[in-house]
């Protein structure tokens, strides 16, 4: 029996953003409206991050070996990153989409709750471990806005032709979010070395990831050279992030990888 409850602390941030979003619906023009509904969202954000420390400590390691783990800190990233973008560029919908999908995210965490073993395999307990996964959930939650922002543009291209729409949000994100890509590659190269010998394999888990990489890569090659391009530079993001799903969830399912080094959740 743990001596906090995990029950609390996913439900009480999933309370906290859909009463937090629903102030912020009436909130134009209403500071103080306004400052009720962001206060709301941040102390969500708060006690997701302290549930996490707990675990943490509680269990002695990194709570980031099953989906259900990471799908927790999926949750804390993606309402970070959504509440940041929208205090920079001042995008409501991306509040709200950060929102909903860090409250999707804990709700599946609530239907299909952990074990939350303590024990860890010796390939995880490698110092490369936690740093190669967070960046990549990190990762993960900046590229999730910038595919919303294409999915949106597509659907302005084609329903909605009378407005303007812009791709340099989903631009910005890009570049951050493959920059986090990037080390989370290096980190596993160097987590590969000193768990099974080499910094790379070619395994179902590795190769996804590598063509994640790619992906993004190439929307910003892309990008560069057909500024002008938007409507295939979006097609391109949403692929891109089908890619990122696959390696994330999908792989797991594919047959090669009931061999895979890369086979440690529950």
């Amino acid at each position: 029996m743990m001596p906090f409850d995990p029950t609390w602390f996913t439900t009480t941030p999933i309370l906290l953003w859909v009463l937090a979003m629903l102030i912020f619906t009436f909130s134009k023009r209403q500071k103080f409206i306004a400052a009720a509904s962001h206060a709301l969202f941040i102390i969500g954000i708060g006690i997701l991050s302290v549930f996490a420390a707990l675990l943490w400590q509680e269990l002695g390691r990194a709570p980031l070996r099953t989906l259900g783990e990471t799908r927790l800190w999926y949750a804390l990233f993606l309402s970070l990153v959504g509440y940041a973008t929208y205090l920079r560029w001042g995008y409501r919908w991306v509040f709200y989409y950060s929102g909903v999908m860090a409250v999707v995210f804990l709700g599946i965490n609530l239907a299909y709750p952990d074990n939350y073993d303590k024990t860890l395999m010796p390939a995880l307990q490698s110092v490369w471990f936690v740093p190669h996964v967070i960046v990549y959930i990190f990762a993960y939650a900046i590229l999730a806005v910038s595919a919303l922002v294409a999915v949106k543009g597509l659907y302005m291209e084609y329903f909605r032709k009378d407005e303007e729409w812009s791709m340099q949000l989903a631009d910005n994100m890009v570049y951050l979010g493959l920059g986090f890509l990037t080390l989370g590659l290096l980190f596993g190269a160097l987590w590969g070395k000193e768990a099974w010998g080499h910094y790379w394999t070619w395994d179902p888990k590795e190769t996804w990831a590598f063509l994640t990489w790619i992906g993004y890569m190439g929307y910003i090659h892309f990008r560069y050279h057909k500024p002008a391009k938007v409507v295939p530079a979006m097609w391109m993001l949403s692929l891109a992030f089908v890619i990122l799903l696959i390696c994330w969830f999908g792989v797991n399912y594919l047959p090669s990888a009931a061999n895979s080094v890369h086979s440690y959740t529950n």
